[in-house]
């Protein structure tokens, strides 16, 4: 029968209709509707005869009042029969019942009504079909609504806006918008309520533009004046981002109502223009408005967004004056303002005057406490969350697994984890992003990517916790990510760039690097401050300064990680006069530094061996109460170690508050260096006992310090101690040290045998130790096998080539020594030239071998003569066995005279006060005899000589190398030792040897010798 009968029915007589329903129900042999055949299939079953099975005798022309009753108790008005004539008051009855079931969303009720309005013939009028239209639209049956809508014989404004208004009521904007154009094109002139209909419309579907053609047609019918086209239009604007429009609006509107003020107040807070809503706020003078719990609410919004605490607090006492601190959604806008102002007590305060706590406020208080690093605080919360029955959504979860992030508690970070896979959130990506994050940062990379790969939705923001994984990798997987993400259509933002950037410093893949650069600088990214400064870090850590400089003066915003990121890098790259030029720009451009920037700097200052530098920095340091810091602490040990100070450093040391780590290997590698072994085993025994747990680090230090003492034993025991008690693999440091310790004492066959079975490819380090050690012990055999290896390895390196040649020189081989030096010669490599230097007053003076130029020659050259006869007098005599040249004896005793440190110590002497120490610093190995020619000299002259080579530093005071006792202490303790090696080896004399070794105390050749040979005894 469908809406077409039905709408024939209503516009024909009662009496006709009445005939039409009786033939109807005569002929029916199945139930049905009398209105669409798809819109009232079993509506009102009680209302019509059931006639299945039955024949057409059966039915009665009576009809029964009892049997066609509607359900849901709806009754037909008092004077409901077909005699009846249709009156206003029986079309107003209906109404009223349509719009009852609208109001209750009864659609099954309305249903019958229709039926009994179809039955009954009454003909509708305006009013009743705009009910039913309204009915249907709202209870969400939009194909009804379109169906009766279709069957209006005259659509005036009223039913095209209760029709758009029923799209508008389920979310459907677009499909408002086109039955507007629709309504538009039949001349159907819209009024405010239609406007302000399809303004809604326009605001679900984002339509800004159809907006403002809406917008103007509200001029142009002289409508803009209304409240509520006004308030839909500041709406609209405020949430598509024009606000300056929505402000216009607001502006020409003749009367502002509380509507409009929370319209435009509720726009400027969702763009994030806290500020603006201030402003407005102190404009807005109806206390009513001003006063009230949702424009408060509105206000306390906008302030969280730009995060203003003190703006919040006025606000929040202005909610106490009024009353508002008793409504929970207001004390909800509060906990938010303060969260998002990370104040974390005061948003704790108002979280607990909250009544009914939903998981919004949960949230809310879970997430402060973890952004303000109360990340415990935060998981007993949760917990007490879990105990009042509140179940956690994905915001809950995120900031969960974000605390136990943070605390590096893996198991209690896979706890939330169970539990959020147990409430099905697993898979939300808010909660996917944060799980990613936590596991790539606990190294658990396998299953970060599991959870990656199982996200169907994935965003920027899952690209960049995966590739957070990867900053420290060498193996180029990040950067393979970075292609992924790029050939699947991702657009990286700068947290992508700067991953990648990290990882191409780790694997120093400057090529990729430059790429990025190339993509950063198409994308706009290039002048942003984090951008730049991983830049300028991925450029340093690869040795490209240049472009550092150029990077770094093209940045328009430089904090204080930026301007620490280049003064490291030129710390890095050894360039420690850039590093102390950038520091001392920096300070003058105003920017404070921190304890990295001082603990960078102070690295550059170690590696000029610039003192005075570190002095100053030392200074800043504790003005500014940074000089605990162990960060910093740990670089002053550093630089005081490397000027050749290390009673200083020992000082600092021991006045540190806390120690790590870091800083007990920076003192125990500073007194290896200082050639002072006791004093590292030492510290190596206290670090044990004090609870922390060497690293590689720390057996490089020890086992350097076995190596300048000759402990073969003992450097042979801590380095299968590293692996066998602490589970550290020997690195390629750690063998070429142990070479090193066994090359030194002749022990070969140890080394090869040490080389043959270590697990690494031997490197040049390695090689260039056993060519040292070959040197030492005059191993031609081995020496030639050695240096053909390291001529393979690295052609072009000069020091390969003079041990060689020295080793040749040091067994009378002059022929071979030519050989090298016309294969150098040939090859193009040139000897690097010895020289040493000497800093005094503040200037640094540099001296080369037989040295001729400096202005003050024939002084250094006659205080060189005094010097001298001093140490002929205490008992020294020329070795010419170090002059590795052909010469004869006289030229090889003058050449030893004029060594650069020899000429930089001399004019030391002439130079600098009386009681100073004396530092002087070598490009290369300090040769044996002006090893001997410095002890001695320091026994004539009341001040302490520190001599610093490629190699350590050497310490002479008093004609003694660095001695640790009184010199009477170590006279009787030599001769003890000395006594009980003649009578009887005993097994004292080991530990009475082992002390006084420890102790770097200088022993005779022949009572060393001696020695020596007791302990083979023993």
């Amino acid at each position: 029968m469908g809406c077409d009968f039905a709408s024939s029915q209503m516009r024909t007589s009662s009496l006709t209709v009445f005939k039409g329903m009786l033939s109807t129900f005569h002929g029916a042999p199945i139930r049905r509707s009398t209105l669409c055949p798809n819109c009232f299939q079993s509506s009102f079953s009680t209302a019509v005869l059931r006639t299945k099975n039955r024949s057409n005798s059966e039915f009665s022309y009576r009809r029964n009042q009892k049997m066609i009753r509607p359900s849901y108790g709806c009754k037909e008005p008092p004077t409901c029969s077909l005699e009846v004539s249709v009156g206003k008051g029986k079309l107003k009855w209906y109404s009223e019942k349509l719009r009852n079931s609208e109001a209750e969303l009864r659609l099954s009720e309305g249903k019958v009504l229709h039926g009994c309005i179809i039955r009954s013939g009454t003909e509708p009028d305006l009013h009743l079909w705009v009910s039913l239209i309204n009915f249907y639209a709202k209870c969400g049956a939009l194909e009804l609504s379109r169906n009766v809508f279709d069957q209006m014989p005259m659509r005036d404004v009223v039913s095209w806006t209760a029709f758009i208004s029923g799209f508008v009521a389920q979310g459907r904007g677009v499909e408002s918008v086109e039955l507007f154009s629709e309504m538009r094109r039949e001349d159907v002139r819209p009024n405010e309520f239609t406007l302000a209909t399809v303004l809604k419309g326009c605001l679900m579907s984002l339509d800004v533009e159809f907006g403002k053609q809406v917008h103007a047609e509200a001029v142009k019918i002289g409508n803009l004046s209304d409240v509520y086209i006004g308030s839909a239009l500041i709406d609209l604007y405020s949430k598509c981002g024009e606000i300056e429009y929505a402000y216009d609006v607001f502006c020409v509107m003749p009367e502002k109502n509380a509507v409009l003020w929370n319209a435009l107040l509720n726009g400027y807070a969702q763009v994030g223009h806290g500020e603006a809503v201030l402003r407005l706020f102190c404009k807005l003078t109806e206390p009513e408005v001003r006063f009230s719990n949702y424009t408060l609410s509105i206000v306390l919004k906008g302030i969280a967004s730009f995060g203003d605490v003190r703006a919040g607090q006025a606000v929040h006492s202005i909610v106490i004056k009024v009353g508002g601190e008793l409504d929970d959604f207001v004390r909800c806008s509060l906990l938010n303002m303060y969260s998002k102002c990370g104040v974390a007590n005061d948003a704790f305060e108002v979280f607990k005057t909250i009544n009914d706590l939903d998981i919004v406020a949960w949230s809310s208080i879970i997430s402060v406490l973890d952004q303000q690093g109360l990340k415990e605080e935060a998981a007993k919360l949760f917990c007490l969350m879990r105990h009042s029955n509140v179940r956690p959504n994905q915001f809950t979860f995120s900031s969960l697994v974000s605390a136990a992030t943070d605390l590096g508690d893996l198991r209690y970070g896979q706890s939330i984890h169970a539990c959020a896979y147990k409430f099905g959130i697993e898979s939300d990506d808010l909660v996917s992003n944060a799980l990613i994050g936590m596991y790539m940062k606990f190294r658990l990379n396998y299953d970060g990517y599991r959870i990656f790969s199982k996200m169907t939705n994935r965003d920027v923001v899952s690209w960049n916790a995966f590739l957070s994984g990867f900053h420290d990798d060498t193996c180029n997987q990040g950067i393979r990510i970075f292609n992924q993400m790029i050939t699947e259509g991702f657009k990286p933002n700068m947290y992508t760039f700067i991953s990648t950037l990290r990882s191409c410093s780790s694997s120093l893949n400057i090529e990729f690097g430059k790429q990025v650069h190339s993509h950063i600088i198409k994308d706009s990214f290039v002048n942003h401050g984090y951008v730049g400064t991983a830049l300028i870090d991925m450029y340093a850590k690869c040795g490209c300064m240049e472009d550092v400089e150029t990077i770094f003066s093209r940045l328009n915003e430089r904090d204080v990680f930026t301007w620490t990121v280049i003064i490291s890098g030129y710390s890095q790259t050894n360039q420690g006069e850039k590093a102390a030029h950038y520091f001392n720009q920096m300070r003058r451009e105003g920017v404070i530094p921190n304890d990295f920037t001082l603990a960078s700097c102070l690295r550059g200052c170690s590696g000029i061996a610039s003192l005075e530098n570190g002095r100053q920095l030392h200074s800043l340091a504790i003005k500014a109460g940074q000089s605990n810091d162990v960060f910093v602490a740990s670089s002053l040990v550093d630089m005081y170690g490397k000027c050749g100070c290390i009673d200083d450093a020992e000082a600092l040391f021991n006045v540190v508050e806390s120690h790590d780590t870091v800083l007990w290997n920076t003192i125990i590698c500073g007194y290896s260096q200082h050639g002072d072994g006791r004093k590292a085993l030492l510290a190596f025994r206290k670090m044990l006992d004090n609870g922390f747990l060497p690293n590689g680090v720390t057996f490089v230090g020890i086992l350097s310090a076995c190596n300048h003492m000759g402990l073969v034993e003992e450097g042979r025991k801590h380095f299968y101690l590293m692996s066998e008690s602490y589970g550290i693999t020997p690195s390629i440091e750690h063998y070429a040290c142990m070479v090193d310790i066994l090359g030194r004492a002749g022990k070969f066959d140890e080394v090869e045998s040490l080389i043959e079975n270590m697990e690494l490819t031997p490197n040049a380090l390695i090689w260039e130790n056993v060519l040292g050690a070959c040197g030492i012990h005059g191993n031609v055999e081995l020496g030639e096998k050695v240096a053909e290896k390291l001529f393979q390895i690295d052609p072009k390196t000069d020091s390969n080539y003079i041990l060689l040649s020295n080793l040749y020189a040091s067994r009378g081989r002059w022929n071979d020594v030519s050989k090298v030096r016309i294969s150098m010669s040939h090859k193009g490599i040139k000897k690097e030239p010895g020289c040493s230097w000497v800093i005094v007053d503040a200037k640094v003076h540099v001296f080369l071998s037989q040295d001729a130029t400096h202005p003050r020659l024939s002084d250094i050259h006659q205080k060189l003569e005094e010097l001298g006869q001093r140490a002929a007098e205490a008992g020294y005599a020329p070795n010419t066995k170090y002059v590795l040249h052909n010469v004869t004896e006289n030229e090889k005793r003058d050449n030893l005279l004029h060594h650069s440190e020899r000429l930089a110590l001399s004019f030391a002497l002439l130079s600098k006060v009386n009681g100073g120490k004396i530092r002087i610093f070598k490009n290369l190995r300090i040769c044996g005899d002006c090893h001997e020619f410095m002890k001695f000299v320091s026994g004539t002259i009341n001040q302490e000589i520190v001599v610093r080579d490629t190699n350590r530093f050497h310490h002479f005071c008093d004609g003694l190398l660095r001695p640790k006792v009184p010199v009477m202490e170590v006279i009787e303790l030599r001769q003890r030792l000395v006594r009980m090696a003649r009578k009887e080896a005993d097994k004292d004399l080991l530990t009475e040897f082992e002390k006084f070794t420890l102790e770097g105390l200088p022993f005779k050749s022949e009572e060393a010798a001696l020695i020596r040979y007791s302990f083979f005894c023993w």
